[in-house]
């Protein structure tokens, strides 16, 4: 009588699973994050965690923009870029704290997450409370923040 319970479980399973399988494979259903396509500024001074973030963003189904290594560098994008959809600040870029990108994407109404090792309480007075990751972060982590800070949802 077991076996005759497990052969049915497996068939139904299978019956379950294998259209999912087969569309998916044909790209005829996917997961999406809702955040595709969007034009996403990495700025972030340490080479290996710059090159992780460019590739969990492109995972995402974001262009990622940069990424950037420098302050100076992230201002002048900024300024010269008016397709930005959103920013992923280090706090701590090469030795210079990154508010000054903050003030300059808040200015031209660009959506932005922190990432620090330190949370929240590594960021000034003024930016406390605004979407921030805490390092070492997951792709999951980056991916909720980002969809907070675009006000975007998944129902």
């Amino acid at each position: 009588m077991a076996g005759g319970v497990w052969r049915t479980t497996v068939f139904w399973i299978t019956a379950l699973i294998r259209p999912l399988a087969e569309a998916a494979a044909d790209g005829e259903f996917s997961m999406t994050t809702g955040l595709e396509g969007r034009r996403v500024l990495i700025v972030e001074d340490e080479a290996l965690v710059a090159m992780l973030l460019e590739t969990m963003i492109e995972d995402m189904g974001c262009h990622p923009v940069g990424p950037v290594a420098s302050v100076a560098e992230a201002l002048d994008i900024v300024a010269k870029d008016g397709a930005l959809d959103v920013a992923l600040l280090d706090v701590n870029v090469a030795g210079r704290e990154v508010f000054p990108v903050a003030d300059a994407l808040k200015a031209k109404s660009v959506p932005f997450v922190f990432s620090t090792g330190y949370g929240e309480g590594g960021l000034a007075d003024a930016w406390r409370g605004h979407p921030t990751v805490q390092k070492p972060f997951t792709e999951a982590a980056i991916r909720d923040a980002l969809r907070r800070s675009l006000g975007v949802s998944l129902v």
